[in-house]
C-alpha cells in the first residue's frame, strides 16, 4: 500500500512554500508520492487571479522533473464548486490500495470545521499540519474526537513558517518586482511571459 499526501489549493500560484510543504511532508511522513490537485472553483474564496487552464500549467512547470510530486486535474474537470469531500470519495474509490494524507496549513486547520463534510474527511484521512504565520496548533477537541475514532492521527509537519504567500506574488507582480524568491524560476517566467497578476489584489486574497 503506497501512502500518498494530498496537497489541494487554489494555486494562483502555486509558490515555494507550497513545494516546500509538499517536501518536507514527503521525507517526515515516509509518503511514496505527493498528489498536487489545483482546484476548480473553490468555495471560500473569490474570484481568482489565473484561469483554470493557467494555474494548471503553473502547478506543472513547479512539480516537472520531481518525481516526489504528481497533478492531479481531477477538481478542474469537475464541474461546481470544488469540495474536498468530493475529491476524497473520488481518490478513495479510484486508489482503494493507497492510504491517503491530507497536508494543510495551520491557517486551514483554524477552519476545517467549515469545511463540507469536515468529519467524513477527518474519519478517512490522517491530517497533516504545517506551520503558518501568526496560527498555532490548535485543533478542536471534537475534531480529535473524529480522528481518534476512526484510527487517523494529527500530524505536524516541522517547516519554518514562511511569510511567502500568493496574496504576496501576485502583489509582486502587479509592482513588477522580481519572483524569483518566491516562486521556481519557470513559474516565474510564466507568470511574466502571460503578464498575470498586473493589478493588484483585492485585500481578501488567499494564501
Amino acid at each position: 500500500m503506497a501512502r500518498i499526501g494530498l496537497l489541494g489549493g487554489s494555486f494562483d500560484p502555486i509558490h515555494l512554500a507550497h513545494l516546500a510543504l509538499a517536501h518536507c511532508a514527503a521525507e517526515q511522513l515516509a509518503l511514496h508520492q505527493v498528489w498536487l490537485i489545483p482546484a476548480g472553483q473553490p468555495w471560500q474564496r473569490g474570484a481568482l487571479g489565473a484561469s483554470a487552464e493557467q494555474r494548471e500549467r503553473m502547478v506543472r512547470l513547479a512539480a516537472a522533473d520531481d518525481a516526489r510530486l504528481r497533478v492531479l486535474d481531477l477538481e478542474l474537470r469537475r464541474g461546481g464548486p470544488t469540495y474536498t469531500v468530493d475529491t476524497l470519495r473520488s481518490l478513495r474509490a479510484q486508489h482503494p490500495e493507497h492510504e491517503f494524507v491530507l497536508l494543510l496549513g495551520a491557517d486551514q486547520l483554524d477552519n476545517f470545521q467549515t469545511w463540507r463534510a469536515w468529519d467524513e474527511i477527518a474519519a478517512c484521512v490522517d491530517l497533516a499540519v504545517a506551520p503558518r504565520p501568526h496560527h498555532g496548533l490548535r485543533p478542536d477537541p471534537a475534531l480529535l474526537r473524529v480522528l481518534h475514532a476512526a484510527g487517523h492521527r494529527l500530524l505536524q509537519v516541522r517547516m519554518a513558517p514562511t511569510e511567502v504567500s500568493a496574496t504576496r506574488v501576485r502583489e509582486h507582480a502587479a509592482r513588477g518586482l522580481a519572483l524569483g524568491d518566491l516562486v521556481p524560476p519557470a513559474v516565474a517566467g510564466y507568470i511574466e511571459q502571460h503578464h498575470l497578476y498586473r493589478t493588484l489584489p483585492s485585500p481578501n486574497g488567499h494564501p
